[in-house]
C-alpha cells in the first residue's frame, strides 16, 4: 500500500452546502510493527498520528471529524484496511452527535477489510440521535479467513438528560460480516422516532440506550461466555450475550449511556484476550 496523505477524489457537493467527506486508511505489518501506511481523505475527515500503547503489533489511530457533529445532508465513509497478519484499533475522540435533518438525509457507510491472520477492532465512541434526525447508516465487515474483528456500537437516542426524547426522525441501520467469502451477521432495521419499535418488547421495549458488541475470531470457551453473561449491568436493563461458532454477539439495552459503556468495556475486556490473545488496552483518548 502506498504512504500517502493526499486528499481523495470527493464526493459530489450537496446542493445546501453540507459536509461530504471521506477517509481512506491502510494498515501493513512491517517488521513487526503494525504501521499506518495510507492515508487519504476528502472533506472533514482525519486520522491523528498513529499511536503504540500496546507496543508495535496494535496500531492505534483516532478519526477526527473536526465539526464535531451531522447536520442534515452530510455524509460521511471510512474505508480501512488491514494487511496480513497486522492489527490496528479505530477509535473516536467523543461522542458523534446526529442533529436534526432539517429536511436532509444523513449518512454513514464504514467498509473495514481484514486479511490473512489480520485483525481489525472498530470501537468508536456512542452515537446521540437528536429528535428529528434522519440518518442511514451501513456497516460492511470483509475479512479473511483467519482474520478477526471487534466491533461496537452504543446508539442514545434523544438527550435524556435534557429532557429530550426521540419522537420524530428515523434510523435506518445495515451491518454486515463475512469471514472467507461467507455471510457470517446481517442485521437490518429502521426505527421511527416515536414509533411502535421504541415501545414493544419486540424492539426497545422503552429504553433509550442500545449497545452491542459483535466479535469475530478464536471460538470462545463456555467459561469466558459465562463470564460476560455474569457483567453486572443497571436495574431494569435487558442484557445477553450469544455464541455462534467464531462470532460473539453481546447486546445491552437501557437507559444510560455511562452504564452502556461500562458494560460493553466489561465485555471487550473478557472477549479481547479470549479472541486475539491480547490483553484489552484501554485507548487514552477515552480518559480524556
Amino acid at each position: 500500500m502506498p504512504d500517502s496523505t493526499r486528499p481523495v477524489t470527493p464526493l459530489p457537493a450537496s446542493a445546501h452546502g453540507a459536509w461530504q467527506a471521506q477517509l481512506r486508511l491502510g494498515f501493513a505489518l512491517h517488521e513487526g510493527v503494525s504501521r499506518l501506511v495510507e492515508r487519504t481523505h476528502s472533506g472533514p475527515l482525519r486520522v491523528q498520528k498513529p499511536l503504540y500503547p500496546e507496543g508495535g503489533a496494535v496500531c492505534h489511530a483516532i478519526i477526527i471529524h473536526p465539526p464535531g457533529g451531522v447536520v442534515g445532508g452530510d455524509q460521511l465513509a471510512v474505508d480501512a484496511t488491514v494487511g496480513e497478519g497486522a492489527h490496528a484499533l479505530l477509535t473516536s475522540p467523543g461522542a458523534a452527535k446526529w442533529y436534526r435533518a432539517n429536511g436532509h438525509v444523513s449518512g454513514q457507510h464504514i467498509v473495514l477489510r481484514a486479511g490473512s491472520g489480520a485483525a481489525i477492532e472498530w470501537l468508536p465512541q456512542e452515537s446521540i440521535f437528536f429528535d428529528q434526525a434522519c440518518v442511514r447508516l451501513r456497516h460492511e465487515v470483509e475479512l479473511a479467513p483467519d482474520a478477526s474483528y471487534i466491533g461496537c456500537d452504543i446508539v442514545c437516542l434523544g438527550r435524556s438528560a435534557s429532557g429530550e426524547v426521540f419522537s420524530t426522525g428515523s434510523i435506518s441501520q445495515q451491518v454486515q460480516i463475512r469471514r472467507g467469502g461467507k455471510l457470517l451477521w446481517w442485521e437490518q432495521g429502521v426505527l421511527a422516532g416515536g414509533g411502535a419499535l421504541m415501545a414493544s418488547p419486540l424492539g426497545l421495549a422503552g429504553h433509550t440506550v442500545c449497545a452491542t458488541l459483535i466479535t469475530v475470531g478464536t471460538p470462545v470457551t463456555p467459561a469466558v461466555l459465562a463470564a460476560v453473561r455474569e457483567i453486572a449491568v443497571p436495574a431494569g436493563a435487558a442484557f445477553g450475550a450469544t455464541h455462534m461458532k467464531s462470532l460473539v454477539v453481546v447486546r445491552l439495552l437501557c437507559g444510560d449511556s455511562e452504564a452502556a459503556r461500562r458494560v460493553m468495556l466489561a465485555a471487550w475486556q473478557l472477549l479481547r484476550p479470549a479472541m486475539l490473545g491480547r490483553d484489552a488496552v484501554v485507548p487514552r483518548i477515552w480518559n480524556t
